[in-house]
């Protein structure tokens, strides 16, 4: 037993000395320094490389605000409406027998537009024209027994006063030429109960023809050859209600709901100029015509027409249109505009407004003042002129004095 515990090995000849493991991990400490300030360095290296390289941009000419009265005050979206417009409908209810009228025709006031079948019509007129004929054919005859009775009551009178005839006979006598009289008189008008009818028919002879109220161009055809029309609606879908919508493109004009509280702000014949979502390119100058007098609840708003100073064949009804409303020149507070820009050009920079300008192979960042909108651009009263570059699309990175190439379309 004391032989065995006396050859049990010594454990601690194994402990790593402390001094060597000092030494250790300062090499391992040194070495992670040295690769981390290495990539550092190539970070800050390629930084500068990059940035010496020249972003590609995307760049627009800022635009003279040509036409320009002023700084836009309020801006809004319409429609144009023209104020004369019109569903032409017959009179009567009928059949439709033929359609002259074609969308986009140009059409005159009193020109026929289409023609109704009238035979129902004449059949009336010529029924009411045989019981005039007929009860004109009878007066003749009753002015002749008329003029008979009166002879007869004139013997009967002397014949009562010689007293050669009783007063009964005298009765009869005046009972008849009443009775011939009256006749005469029922035919009489008779004939012109008959005259009235044909009067009535013939109109509705004349309601068979639909004719144009007033010079426009007919941008509907609501009827076919063969089907119903009548005045009101009737019949559920089988009858039409309509002939042709003409509208006077004469009286063209933009119709705005404008917010109650900009109201004050819009004045009858303040200047306005406007551009349809189909030209957007295409500015209109325009001028307040009325503020129609009372108020929309449910949308808090008020209605604007606005006139066109000159009415153009591309301007067509129910065309979007976006107007902006022009403070007078030298009013307070306008400032006109130096410079229109594209509205994604302009970019939030720390609260102010800012854009970059391509200018010598560099990016310069400008502060501006910015005015009204027009459309898809926007106003530039300070900080830009016109005909230099702004950027309108590039890195989110883009910073002053960064080299750029503008981009190739």
């Amino acid at each position: 037993m004391e032989q065995n515990e006396n050859t049990k090995p010594n454990l601690s000849s194994l402990a790593i000395d402390s001094q060597a493991r000092d030494r250790a991990g300062s090499s391992k400490s040194l070495i992670i320094g040295l690769t981390v300030g290495g990539a550092a360095l190539l970070a800050v290296f390629m930084w500068l490389v990059l940035r010496s390289r020249p972003i590609s941009v995307q760049v627009a000419s800022a635009r003279t605000a040509v036409g320009n009265e002023g700084a836009t005050v309020l801006n809004a979206s319409g429609y144009v409406t023209p104020r004369r417009r019109s569903t032409v409908a017959a009179k009567i209810t009928g059949r439709v027998k033929e359609m002259l009228v074609e969308e986009g025709m140009a059409v005159q006031r009193g020109q026929i537009l289409a023609l109704l079948d009238e035979a129902d019509a004449r059949a009336s007129f010529s029924a009411a024209q045989a019981d005039r004929e007929v009860t004109r054919a009878s007066i003749p005859g009753l002015q002749a027994n008329l003029k008979e009775g009166v002879l007869t009551l004139q013997r009967m009178r002397e014949l009562k006063q010689d007293g050669y005839t009783d007063q009964s006979t005298l009765d009869r006598a005046q009972a008849s030429y009443d009775s011939l009289q009256s006749q005469l008189e029922v035919a009489a008008k008779q004939v012109a109960s008959a005259s009235s009818r044909m009067a009535v028919a013939q109109r509705e002879i004349e309601n068979c023809t639909v004719r144009a109220p007033f010079d426009g161009v007919a941008v509907s055809k609501d009827a076919q050859p063969g089907e119903i029309v009548s005045p009101v609606s009737a019949g559920g879908g089988f009858t039409r209600t309509g002939i042709s919508t003409i509208v006077d493109m004469a009286s063209l004009e933009i119709e705005v709901d404008v917010n109650e509280s900009y109201i004050a702000k819009v004045i009858p014949g303040q200047k306005v100029e406007a551009i349809l979502n189909a030209y957007p390119d295409w500015r209109i100058p325009c001028s307040v015509r009325t503020l129609i007098p009372t108020a929309d609840r449910q949308k808090a708003t008020v209605k604007v027409r606005i006139a066109f100073d000159a009415l153009d064949a591309k301007i067509l009804p129910d065309m979007g249109v976006k107007v902006s409303f022009l403070a007078a020149p030298g009013a307070e507070g306008s400032r006109p505009a130096k410079a229109l820009v594209p509205r994604e050009a302009v970019r939030d920079s720390g609260g102010q407004a800012a854009v970059f300008i391509l200018k010598d192979g560099k990016l310069e960042r400008r502060v501006i003042g910015l005015g009204g909108s027009r459309g898809d651009d926007v106003q530039i009263t300070a900080g830009v002129d016109p005909g230099e570059q702004v950027v309108i699309n590039g890195p989110a990175s883009m910073a002053d004095g960064q080299k750029a190439v503008p981009e190739k379309k």
